[in-house]
């Protein structure tokens, strides 16, 4: 089975391990004592599998255990629901720490120092954070003070003109207190609100690097310490964050390498219990394979329950899905509209998102669906698709079909004859435009086909708000829900989707009422699901 390489579904083994267990309790006919013990078991397996220390394995056993026998003796409670809460409860608290992260503020330099042993990918870390804060808008620079490895002024200058942030080091100076001074200075002076400061890493914790890193903290006075640590070791990792933090005065912990390693449970719990919260993960090389960690949105992603906000964020970084164009796709949706041209650019705005795979970990219920999927196979079709819609006229992306043939009523000139769909001819036009097979056409054909028939649906009742009455009347309704979903979906993708059952399990994780507020009412929707791009297609 192909692993998975994207960091949002980073753990996803141990995911599903933990949603499997809970499952086991809706097949048992009374849920005592021994079905929470045969559960808790499996719960145990897992996290021990993902390198979490025992003692903490234990702990958590024991926490989750008290509160689902207090919470299934209550009366009128559903007892599944209260042993899936005390599971969720506890593995928050598992990876949340007692502090709170220094938040940098508007107007003022807000310095952060990065710290770590060398080959933990601190200098690309320094690159994704610039890139994190530059792309909402902060004045950001970097320093380069690490004057030990070869090649770390080169690696950091080339980050910063890749990302078009400005950049300080000199080649030429040994001292890295001095360009830590130097730099920070520079840029405070000239009004920069986030500057970022790489320090000297070594290949193990020796006494010299920790007397450096005193040294530049004296000078550059961070209002973070930032420690970055390298998940593959697993717990191991709660050792070097406390020989760290006993140095320098340790603020948060950005954890790397997280792109499905097996230890990377044993690597977040172990921080946290330093009471260091961490507050971004790397999840890939990429600059844009960096997230922001919270507790709560990992957990419940880790649950099967997604992570709404943190999809919301991720679209509003990288789509235009909630400025003008977001409300005229809204009202092309509720018109019933939908043309292959809209399509394109919903692939387009996937795209932007980052690894898909990654994405769909966000959409409660999807990401354990996702299991086993190869998520560069699902970037290559999309790839693909977006490639046959570039071979395509612009008619035909707007869904006009019409062929030039001789009038014959008037010799020597021509008319235009239309077509209700794209016929065999123009697809394997398009496929060899595309350099594929005509059958890869037949399939992005059927996938429009399916999405502009869900859209036509939602356009008829979408008068005067009754297509968020009607929403919300199905969410109330699991019967008429079910019965809405049989009718309109493809039958194969409901195989693919677990059937019926699985579906509704999905949905039952859906906050429906927190993710039409996120997303700003059906503006956000409407950007989802369907709307129109600008002019586009190569041919004419």
């Amino acid at each position: 089975r192909t692993r998975p390489s994207s960091g949002a579904m980073v753990l996803q083994d141990l995911g599903v391990q933990l949603v499997d267990a809970l499952r086991k309790l809706s097949k048992v006919s009374v849920i005592d004592e021994a079905a929470i013990d045969s559960v808790l078991k499996d719960i145990a397996g897992a996290l021990l599998r993902s390198d979490v220390n025992v003692k903490v394995v234990q702990r958590v056993r024991t926490n989750i255990k008290k509160m689902a026998m207090e919470s299934a003796q209550q009366s009128g409670t559903n007892r599944i629901r209260s042993i899936e809460k005390a599971v969720y409860d506890e593995l928050v608290n598992l990876v949340s720490p007692n502090t709170k992260p220094f938040v940098p503020k508007r107007g003022r330099s807000n310095v952060f120092m990065f710290v770590g042993l060398q080959g933990s990918g601190k200098t690309t870390t320094i690159a994704k954070f610039a890139n994190y804060w530059a792309r909402k808008g902060w004045k950001t620079a970097m320093v380069c003070c690490d004057t030990f490895r070869a090649g770390a002024y080169d690696q950091l200058k080339q980050n910063a003109i890749k990302l078009h942030v400005p950049f300080y080091g000199d080649v030429t100076e040994p001292d890295p207190v001095k360009l830590a001074e130097a730099g920070t200075r520079s840029f405070r002076e000239k009004g920069y609100e986030i500057i970022l400061v790489d320090t000297s890493g070594r290949h193990r914790q020796e006494s010299d690097l920790f007397e450096e890193m005193e040294q530049v903290r004296e000078v550059v006075d961070p209002n973070e310490v930032v420690f970055v640590m390298d998940s593959t070791i697993g717990q191991a990792v709660a050792d070097q964050a406390e020989a760290f933090k006993a140095s320098v005065p340790v603020g948060s912990v950005i954890i790397t390498k997280l792109d499905g390693h097996a230890k990377g449970g044993g690597a977040i719990s172990a921080v946290a219990a330093t009471d260091a919260p961490i507050t971004f993960i790397g999840t890939g090389e990429h600059f844009d394979n960096f997230e922001r960690f919270d507790a709560q949105a990992f957990v419940g992603q880790l649950l099967g329950k997604g992570n709404v906000r943190g999809l919301i964020e991720k679209m509003k970084d990288n789509t235009d899905l909630f400025g003008k164009k977001g409300q005229e796709m809204q009202e092309r949706m509720l018109r019933g509209q939908f043309t292959l041209r809209d399509m394109r650019e919903q692939l387009m705005q996937i795209m932007k998102m980052g690894n898909i795979s990654q994405v769909m970990g966000m959409i409660p219920g999807i990401g354990q669906m996702m299991q086993g999927q190869n998520s560069e196979q699902m970037n290559q079709g999309f790839r693909v698709f977006l490639t046959l819609m570039d071979s395509m006229t612009n008619d035909e992306l707007d869904g006009i079909f019409r062929s030039r043939v001789p009038d014959p009523h008037a010799p020597g000139k021509f008319t235009f004859v239309y077509e209700k769909s794209m016929n065999e001819s123009r697809m394997e036009r398009i496929a060899n435009g595309a350099g594929v097979d005509i059958n890869v056409v037949h399939q992005l054909m059927q996938t429009f086909k399916q999405f502009e028939k869900m859209i036509g649906k939602v356009g008829k009742g979408a008068k005067a708000g009754k297509l968020e009455q009607g929403m919300s009347q199905m969410g109330r309704n699991p019967a008429m829900l079910k019965q809405h979903l049989q009718k309109s979906m493809d039958p194969a993708l409901l195989q693919q989707m677990g059937g019926m059952s699985g579906i509704m399990d999905m949905m039952k994780n859906m906050d429906m009422g927190e993710m039409m507020k996120q997303m700003g009412g059906m503006g956000g929707m409407g950007g989802m699901l369907g709307g129109r791009g600008g002019k586009g297609g190569r041919r004419r």
